[in-house]
């Protein structure tokens, strides 16, 4: 081959290696944790504009739309506390969507569950293997930590997509949020929580209720606990009294699949 076509072919593998591929110091590892601003009166919740500015970036979502009087209701798994299966009866029994975002330690002690949720047409998503700060993991391990959860799941249930990603601990950076909506993740964080996770400070179904209701809203990401026994105790009520106060719960895929048909520009 003529030396001359050999260093063309050469510039040319070297153009598109150095366009195709970003470095990793192209992002920020500077670590957020994640926080948004109450309102009173049920009124939908903000963020800090940095915030919003990297999930607009990297198509990451905490809230839904803010004129609809619609919940998307969420539930971080790390471990099992004996209420999930409660949780999934009334989820059932109120036919309300919902997603779980599973660890590999979640996996492992309760497949069972984590199939029933399929099976019953909820979503599972993605919290990481171990659970880790995913600002202070290399990109290596960020990746090895998601695909871990995504196979032993498909392998569990059969289900080989996983398309949602709730950061554990709710800490994230500008790198965490790119390099996870490369490899096919939506960065999920929320617009209500409450301080639930304390398993020896139950105060009871009501205080849950009350909790919960206070903060609801209009396009709200609930995020709420099912290690909580006061979260199980109050799920039915909160469920009923949302819808009589007019909301309709919807699944994460009802929400994305809105967002992407408002990017096409249909006729008015």
């Amino acid at each position: 081959m003529p030396r001359k076509i050999i260093v063309l072919l050469f510039l040319m593998l070297a153009f598109v290696c150095a366009t195709s591929i970003e470095p990793a110091l192209a992002y920020s590892n500077k670590t957020y944790n994640w926080s948004y601003k109450p309102e009173k009166d049920n009124k939908p919740v903000t963020t800090e504009p940095v915030f919003e500015k990297l999930l607009e970036d990297t198509n990451g979502v905490f809230i839904g739309d803010t004129t609809k009087k619609e919940l998307y209701l969420t539930f971080d798994n790390g471990y099992e506390n004996g209420y999930t299966e409660k949780v999934l009866d009334v989820l059932q029994e109120k036919q309300v969507p919902a997603t779980f975002f599973v660890t590999g330690h979640y996996l492992e002690t309760a497949p069972e569950l984590v199939q029933r949720m399929v099976a019953e047409g909820h979503i599972v998503g993605n919290h990481s293997w171990h659970h880790p700060s995913l600002p202070s993991v290399g990109d290596g391990r960020l990746i090895d930590e998601l695909q871990k959860v995504k196979e032993a799941f498909a392998e569990l249930t059969g289900v080989k997509e996983m398309n949602y990603l709730r950061p554990p601990r709710g800490e994230f950076s500008e790198r965490t949020l790119a390099l996870s909506e490369k490899i096919g993740y939506t960065n999920v964080f929320w617009s209500m929580a409450y301080k639930d996770w304390e398993v020896d400070k139950q105060k009871g179904g009501q205080y849950a209720y009350d909790q919960i209701m206070k903060r609801i809203h209009p396009g709200a990401i609930m995020l709420i606990h099912s290690v909580s026994s006061d979260n199980a105790e109050a799920l039915p009520s909160v469920i009923d009294e949302a819808r009589e106060l007019g909301y309709e719960f919807k699944s994460l895929d009802d929400l994305m699949l809105s967002k992407q048909l408002q990017q096409f520009p249909f006729p008015q």
